[in-house]
């Protein structure tokens, strides 16, 4: 259970929107890799298996590694005029780049 990561009701209605169109046992996967101008990225993907040490919240899959880093975070989906997309607060990011892509800890 991904206990510190608030999940705001726009981003579960998408996740599970996203889902419906995918093979049933499908995940939403949110994961932290390196990268970007900022040094850290999000990564939205869908995966069809659970690894052991995915924490789990209905349907959607967080590795260890990346709930750590997204401790106390919100996550979101916006419509803003650059377009739609899922938006995650993150108390624990220092800085951001500019587009709100990437960002350092």
């Amino acid at each position: 259970m991904i206990k510190e990561i608030k999940f705001t009701d726009k981003a579960l209605k998408q996740i599970d929107t996203l889902l419906s169109q995918k093979d049933k046992g499908s995940f939403f996967r949110i994961a932290i890799k390196g990268g970007g101008c900022s040094g850290f990225q999000y990564e939205f993907t869908f995966d069809n298996s659970k690894a052991d040490d995915d924490l789990n919240y209905e349907k959607i899959l967080i590795d260890k590694t990346s709930a750590d880093l997204l401790k106390g975070s919100e996550v979101d989906y916006v419509n803003e005029l650059i377009g739609s997309q899922f938006k995650i607060t993150n108390p624990q990011s220092k800085s951001s780049c500019g587009c709100g892509v990437s960002f350092s800890l």
